[in-house]
């Protein structure tokens, strides 16, 4: 019989990842920083926080539309987009905004958030592993923010110091936020971005908030749901995990054999680089599977991963992998007896059952259709839309 979840009918995408512009623009009113003048001394600069006029009112845009994925109003975005008429905000605005909490707190409406008894009996747990865009963090940050979850963000060692200042900052002033204690220097598809995760997870399971699930997302993701929501579909799983889970196929050389992560001089390649060196087999005969490096984990699975010695040792094995992000979670989920377990026999998970995330890769941008996105974003609970530098 297959399991519950395999059924689930999430009607609507939750988390839109690259940030197009026509949801940037329908989201928010965009709060950015006017510096005064600079006191004598060195002290930090005066500033009074205001509000832009809505792109949505000075282009005509009308957000119901948009997230109904109407095909003439996202086009009016695509064409804002195109001719980069909107302006991000730096790393030093956030930074400057969270040196007055009280001030930056109230004004963008942390304080002001109000929730169902459900949603609080029922609370979340965040991973946000990022890097750049300060702005872009705070706003998804905002977006997902509700006062009884939990947040826990992973910056990448590697960020600039304006970014890192501006991560802690958010984490200083918004309560239930907090910075990883561990930090890793990312490597793409290297083992610290698995390792980003784990720690905020490790963090997260000693939080005092007695989350149900968690959810890891990186910087240029977006929900399309709210809150409550989120927890209505979450209820449903009843315990089991959302993560992709597929029989490895072509991929097994990704851990087949040996890889590098440093050269001679023990600096970091950009990628891993595999070798002929061959690798022994899992630990534990354990079956592969592969799938995505995000999920949906109930804490009850996390606390096993954290405490097993089994998933301590295949993280260990996985260590000189290609890309263990997206190979340890959907083997793990499929190992015998693992809390939510989905039983080997199953079928693959792939991204069109678990609803995870649907991605559309920038390397296929020329085959994007408004039609054809409109059909398929219903069958998703997370979609994904890359940058062109693949982030």
């Amino acid at each position: 019989m297959k399991t519950l979840w395999l059924h689930l009918k999430f009607k609507k995408v939750i988390f839109f990842v690259g940030f197009t512009l026509a949801l940037l623009i329908c989201c928010f009113t965009i709060s950015f920083l006017k510096v005064k003048g600079v006191q004598n001394g060195g002290k930090r600069a005066k500033k009074e926080i205001s509000e832009m006029p809505w792109l949505t009112v000075k282009y005509g845009i009308n957000c119901t539309r948009i997230y109904e994925m109407e095909p003439v109003e996202v086009a009016k975005t695509l064409v804002i987009r195109k001719q980069k008429i909107y302006v991000e905000q730096t790393d030093e605005t956030i930074v400057n905004a969270t040196s007055d909490c009280d001030q930056f707190v109230s004004s963008m409406g942390y304080d002001a958030i109000q929730v169902t008894e459900a949603e609080r009996e029922f609370p979340l747990a965040y991973s946000l592993v990022v890097h750049r865009n300060a702005a872009l963090v705070e706003r998804l940050l905002r977006a997902v923010y509700v006062p009884h979850n939990i947040y826990c963000i992973h910056y990448d060692r590697k960020s600039s110091s304006d970014f890192i200042s501006a991560m802690n900052g958010l984490a200083y002033c918004i309560p239930n936020v907090f910075i990883a204690s561990k930090l890793e220097r990312v490597q793409y598809a290297g083992i610290s971005r698995l390792r980003a995760d784990l720690n905020c997870l490790s963090d997260l399971l000693d939080s005092k908030v007695k989350w149900k699930y968690v959810i890891n997302l990186c910087g240029q993701d977006f929900p399309l749901r709210t809150n409550a929501e989120l927890v209505s579909d979450l209820k449903v799983l009843k315990g089991r995990n959302m993560v992709e889970s597929k029989w490895p196929g072509g991929k097994k050389n990704r851990w087949r054999v040996h890889h590098l992560l440093k050269n001679e001089k023990f600096e970091f390649y950009n990628t891993p680089v595999s070798t002929s060196d061959k690798k022994p087999p899992p630990p534990y005969d354990i079956e592969m599977f592969v799938g995505s490096a995000y999920f949906t984990l109930s804490w009850e699975f996390v606390y096993f991963v954290h405490w097993s010695y089994l998933a301590r040792n295949f993280l260990a094995w996985s260590e000189d992998t290609y890309s263990p992000d997206e190979h340890f979670w959907a083997t793990l989920v499929r190992v015998p007896g693992v809390p939510g377990e989905v039983p080997r026999s199953e079928a693959d998970i792939s991204e069109l059952i678990s609803k995870t995330r649907l991605v559309k890769w920038s390397a296929l941008k020329e085959d994007f259709t408004l039609d054809a996105l409109e059909s398929t974003c219903e069958k998703y609970v997370f979609m994904v839309l890359l940058s062109s530098d693949g982030s």
